[in-house]
């Protein structure tokens, strides 16, 4: 009989949406009710699933906690998983819930529209977190001490038990919304003044009850409402990390826009495995500037 592999060991822990993203992109400018010639394709995405992809990208080691149904969507996505070089024996697979998917449509102006569809994520709820607490990768008395990076697909609940509990007290969480759309589950991170928490602009206002126009401004009205350290980007503008320490902004390198969808994972992702090297804050956001520019342009990250 073989004997089943251990489980691998993490370098990184990637919490949230893992599914399969149809895209459909048009290379003219687009408007509602648009009907136009494109290209439509189907690859690995969701918010934590980017992040992991680019993360091994950049020589690290990401495990993903997320929900996969065991359908033929699932096995398949697992497999495009372990082709990437993501760890995958911890994720909960689901006999009863499909797996999720994504669709967008983007045109030379941007995103058109898009539609997430992470109910069974959502479903799943803290199933997906067992692994932190039953002695797999931690325990509440014995908490899991690395890097997590996490997203909003999550419910507000989970998020709001995420940010109070024990299994996370010394991890050192990364944590970005899913989408404006989501943006107000991320209000425990805040409240609780815990982790980092990387928004774009329009994000920040909705967590802020406000509009902003320009990431310093909006980085200062988060850090005063509770937030512990932020990173806010305001497309090919401005960007800005900050803490109680102080602020430091940029300007991205100019690129022609060649798509925008996973842009915010990228650059996420980037900042992550940059202070992961050892680079100082504004050498870290640099490095996450361009390697984001260098994605939305239609080239790998690196």
């Amino acid at each position: 009989m073989t004997q089943a592999s251990a489980p691998q060991s993490p370098g990184i822990l990637c919490i949230g949406s893992v599914l399969w993203d149809i895209i459909g992109r048009c290379t003219t400018e687009m408007q509602r009710g648009s009907d136009m010639p494109g290209r439509i394709t189907r690859l690995p995405g969701g918010v934590a699933m980017n992040i992991a992809m680019t993360l091994s990208r950049f020589g690290m080691k990401p495990a993903l906690l997320t929900a996969v149904g065991r359908d033929p969507e699932g096995d398949e996505l697992i497999n495009a998983c372990g082709h990437f070089g993501l760890i995958t024996d911890y994720v909960y697979r689901s006999e009863d819930l499909p797996t999720d998917r994504y669709m967008a449509v983007e045109g030379a102006n941007g995103l058109i529209a898009a539609i997430a569809d992470a109910h069974s994520l959502e479903a799943a709820g803290d199933k997906i977190l067992r692994p932190l607490s039953d002695g797999t990768l931690g325990t509440e008395a014995a908490p899991f001490a690395g890097q997590v990076a996490l997203d909003g697909n999550l419910t507000l609940s989970l998020l709001d038990d995420i940010a109070a509990s024990p299994a996370f007290a010394k991890a050192d969480l990364r944590v970005a919304p899913a989408s404006p759309g989501k943006a107000e589950r991320l209000r425990p991170f805040l409240s609780r003044t815990r982790g980092t928490l990387y928004v774009n602009l329009e994000e920040a206002g909705i967590l802020c009850q406000s509009e902003f126009t320009d990431s310093e401004t909006a980085s200062k009205v988060l850090l005063d409402r509770g937030a512990a350290r932020v990173l806010v980007t305001d497309g090919g503008s401005s960007a800005t990390e900050a803490t109680s320490e102080g602020a430091i902004t940029l300007i991205p390198p100019r690129v022609t826009v060649a798509r925008v969808t996973g842009a915010g994972d990228t650059f996420m992702a980037a900042h992550i495995a940059a202070e992961a090297r050892g680079e100082d804050r504004q050498s870290a956001l640099a490095s996450a500037l361009k390697a984001a520019a260098t994605y939305v342009s239609g080239e790998p990250p690196l």
